[in-house]
């Protein structure tokens, strides 16, 4: 399985953050890579505050935070609908974890994903806290796969609709690790100086977590090939025709995506999109925007600059030009 991104897609002014903060990526241990992403680690020590912002991906992030006036703690980040902000300022560090787009439910299999949407919880209400229903804000600064789609098989018991004939499971089955003497958390995930003990603190808190019901397993990995063809595939463009592609009813395809990516098909289709047209603009070259929105499967150059306002602000043209 291929190593961490490169791009910064969804990190608006990647190169003007990357001037203030230390960000790198890191790969996680092999049991874990089918359902995350990367591990991302951001260190700072600034002398003005400054302002970081994303447009989230369609992921989920578990997110350990360490500001100079509060103590270290650790958050679950659902998939944010809106343009993200977080200031920073003096001294820092962030050790976050992307889930891959609908690979976050093996880790907290009793509930939906969308019972997370747009929502940053304690970490520990969310992993560890079985169906208490959590509560809490915070601070979360998301950094932002799968294989081609398999027959869908049936649900796990608790989020059953109609019985369906079981599908294989093509995920690799969780290695056996013994399990820590103490549960890692914000301190042990924190707190080393040395880059490599902190991914092995998270390595060391999410194997044990992943579940190992088969079936589950199974639609999470529908779910994650699923978001990956839409991010990869630009000829996509209404959601009914790729779910008749891919021999399932929207209904079907909906239910899934609520269940384990956390929102819509739609959603993640436009999500994309705007990705995309932000990368473009972010580029040195010259944009022709009507030529990109009917790449993008936008009827018009309207559509997408519309789309992409209501995401950041402000018009593509304007922010390919800002400085």
């Amino acid at each position: 399985m291929a190593g961490p991104r490169r791009d910064t897609r969804g990190i608006v002014d990647a190169p003007d953050l990357f001037t203030r903060v230390q960000f790198r990526r890191r790969t996680p241990a092999a049991a874990l890579r089918p359902y995350i992403e990367h591990y991302w680690l951001i260190d700072w020590d600034l002398t003005e505050p400054y302002a970081a912002h994303v447009v989230p991906h369609p992921s989920v992030n578990l997110v350990f935070q360490q500001y100079a006036d509060r103590p270290a703690f650790g958050e679950v980040a659902g998939v944010g609908l809106e343009l993200f902000a977080q200031k920073l300022a003096g001294r820092g560090r962030v050790c976050g974890v992307q889930f891959r787009p609908g690979g976050f439910r093996p880790f907290a299999p009793e509930r939906p994903v969308t019972d997370w949407t747009d929502r940053r919880l304690p970490w520990t209400a969310v992993l560890t806290g079985g169906g208490a229903e959590p509560t809490g804000t915070g601070d979360a600064l998301p950094g932002g796969a799968g294989t081609d789609a398999a027959p869908v098989a049936p649900e796990p018991a608790h989020e059953r609709e109609p019985a369906r004939a079981p599908g294989p499971a093509q995920v690799p089955a969780p290695a056996q690790v013994p399990a820590p003497a103490l549960v890692p958390g914000p301190a042990e995930v924190l707190g080393p100086a040395d880059e490599d003990a902190r991914v092995a603190a998270l390595d060391a808190l999410l194997v044990p977590l992943l579940c190992d019901d088969p079936q589950l397993l199974a639609r999470a990995e529908l779910a994650m090939g699923l978001a990956d063809r839409i991010r990869r595939d630009r000829t996509i463009r209404r959601v009914a025709d790729f779910a008749r592609d891919q021999g399932l009813s929207v209904r079907a395809l909906q239910r899934l995506f609520a269940g384990y990516v956390g929102v819509s098909p739609k959603w993640v289709l436009l999500r994309y999109r705007v990705h995309e047209a932000l990368e473009r603009a972010a580029s040195d070259a010259a944009v022709d925007w009507a030529a990109l929105a009917a790449e993008l499967g936008y009827s018009d150059q309207a559509h997408l600059v519309r789309d992409v306002t209501a995401t950041i602000g402000v018009p593509p043209t304007a922010y390919a030009k800002a400085p």
